[in-house]
């Protein structure tokens, strides 16, 4: 699938900023969601045949998910972060040769290097220009926006690509029915590009090694083998606890940065883990609850593909509007969380 044109802006790489321009604005957004959609009952179902037990209402009740997508055998994020950026740039106006940057949001690399930014770099027939990936689990779409976004307020990128892309499924113990229910995969994307006027008002990261251990995948490569346990474990109410606690002090870090209050923000975009974690979220910041966008209902956790993929949907679905203000936050293992104010 792979086109591979040549363009020689891209592999000059030697962007100049765009006069006046010391801010950047997303242009435009896409998603990719695996065609095997998987409910509640699926799961049930499968777990049952371990002699596990659970239920579509116990499921609901504590995380409010009631379906999630699984990729195929042999599909990989970078398949869907492709898919996702295509439909960015379609919806930009925007060919891939206007690219002069991308950055993968990535947990599920498709193999240990090299990245998948440069594998979706390849089937996007752009080269030259950089392509790196970002690894901070659950905040990697925040991490990956924020870097993008300075580039361009440096100058050092005109237009970007910024994707986040999972194949969680493959990281699941389907013997654990408190983690392997939780998680899906799919790929969401940005076109983010220099613009005279703020797009990404404010952003704000943060990390906490010491709390690694509550969430993670236990594993490494050496000498042709897997040392560890390459599943993923999660001690889910010490991430509940600290998740409502780190969103809320990072929401009001780039609203002070911002010189905004909690009035400002239509629309909140959260990391969709968990519907109580998200409500508790909307809650703190005296924010209606028909206020946050909500699709882990249907998606699950999809780590780093959550957020643009929560993003891309309302955008399409008419509910996040042009002039309207996002603030975008997440958090994930490491321990890592962040946010962003965004002037759609």
């Amino acid at each position: 699938m792979s086109t591979r044109q040549t363009d020689d802006k891209a592999s000059s790489f030697s962007p100049s900023p765009v006069s006046g321009a010391r801010y950047s604005r997303i242009a435009g957004t896409g998603s990719c969601l695996p065609s095997n959609r998987v409910t509640n009952q699926d799961m049930v179902d499968r777990l049952a045949r371990d002699g596990i037990a659970t239920s579509d209402e116990w499921i609901v009740e504590r995380t409010g998910i009631r379906a999630r997508h699984f990729a195929d055998e042999g599909v990989t994020s970078s398949v869907l972060g492709v898919e996702a950026a295509r439909r960015a740039l379609d919806a930009a106006g925007l060919a891939p040769s206007d690219i002069d940057l991308i950055v993968c949001a990535t947990s599920t690399p498709d193999m240990v290097f090299p990245s998948t930014a440069c594998l979706i770099q390849r089937e996007l027939g752009v080269h030259g220009c950089p392509a790196f990936d970002v690894q901070a689990v659950c905040s990697g779409f925040v991490y990956a926006l924020t870097v993008a976004d300075a580039m361009i307020r440096t100058g050092s990128a005109r237009r970007t690509l910024v994707i986040g892309a999972e194949v969680f499924s493959r990281l699941l113990d389907f013997k654990d029915r408190t983690t392997c229910v939780l998680f899906g995969d799919g790929a969401g994307a940005v076109v983010l590009e220099a613009s005279d006027q703020p797009g990404v008002v404010a952003s704000r990261l943060h990390a906490d090694g010491r709390y690694a251990d509550i969430l993670n995948v236990p594993a490494a490569i050496s000498c042709g083998s897997i040392l560890g346990d390459p599943t993923l474990k999660m001690d889910g109410q010490a991430v509940f606890k600290l998740a409502v606690g780190v969103l809320d002090k990072a929401a009001h870090e780039v609203l002070e940065v911002a010189g905004r209050d909690e009035s400002c923000i239509d629309w909140l975009i959260p990391h969709q883990a968990n519907l109580r974690i998200m409500q508790g979220t909307a809650r703190k910041l005296r924010l209606g609850l028909d206020k946050i966008v909500v699709t882990v209902d249907q998606h699950g956790n999809t780590s780093a593909a959550s957020i643009p993929l929560a993003l891309d949907h309302a955008v399409r679905s008419g509910q996040i509007q042009r002039g309207q203000t996002l603030l975008l936050e997440g958090v994930g293992g490491g321990f890592t969380w962040g946010a962003v104010l965004v002037d759609y």
